[in-house]
């Protein structure tokens, strides 16, 4: 049977409908929602002239939370079920930054001495539930896999994300911006 998040279900039209009713759910332990943090972050990403594929998957890097949420599963592999399922509708440039974006924190620890000491109490915890901070065996086979510099940029705008009651563009401004990157739009 076919879960209503399945990719196959999976529309624009569906991930406005996920951020209206899951989005206003607080953001892992942080003092924002889930749909303030995605704005920000895509915000961020255009502030810095990424392209639209990684302002998108800015702000799409965590629908897999939204996603679980909607089937009460506790699954901490958000990332693969994000990138999983968006990956009928948007290529690589998208899927693969917000499929690494996880690993991203985990490289960035490994590589970066004064990356941990920036990380939130909440990214602190999860990182340890995702396994951690890297190896450099890790490290180098991260860096190696394509889309891992976008990945790390994306992250990098996901843990400044995290302000309250910062004004940023509504949401489908950056739906309109999603629909241009849609594999066959």
């Amino acid at each position: 049977m076919t879960s209503p998040t399945s990719a196959a279900a999976l529309t624009l039209p569906r991930i406005a409908a996920l951020f209206a009713h899951h989005g206003t759910a607080y953001y892992g332990g942080e003092a924002i929602s889930q749909t303030a943090h995605a704005l920000q972050c895509a915000q961020l990403a255009e502030r810095a002239g990424e392209d639209e594929a990684l302002i998108v998957a800015a702000l799409l890097h965590d629908v897999g939370h939204l996603m679980l949420a909607e089937s009460s599963t506790t699954d901490m592999r958000h990332e693969e079920a994000a990138a999983d399922a968006l990956a009928s509708l948007f290529d690589a440039a998208v899927t693969e930054p917000i499929r690494l974006h996880v690993a991203a924190k985990r490289y960035l620890c490994a590589i970066d001495p004064g990356y941990f000491d920036t990380l939130s109490p909440t990214s602190v915890h999860s990182l340890q539930l995702q396994g951690g901070v890297y190896d450099n065996g890790q490290a180098e086979a991260f860096a190696a896999k394509p889309h891992a510099l976008e990945a790390v940029r994306l992250r990098r705008y996901d843990d400044l994300a995290k302000v309250i009651d910062l004004a940023t563009p509504p949401l489908s401004h950056y739906l309109d911006m999603a629909a241009r990157c849609l594999r066959h739009a």
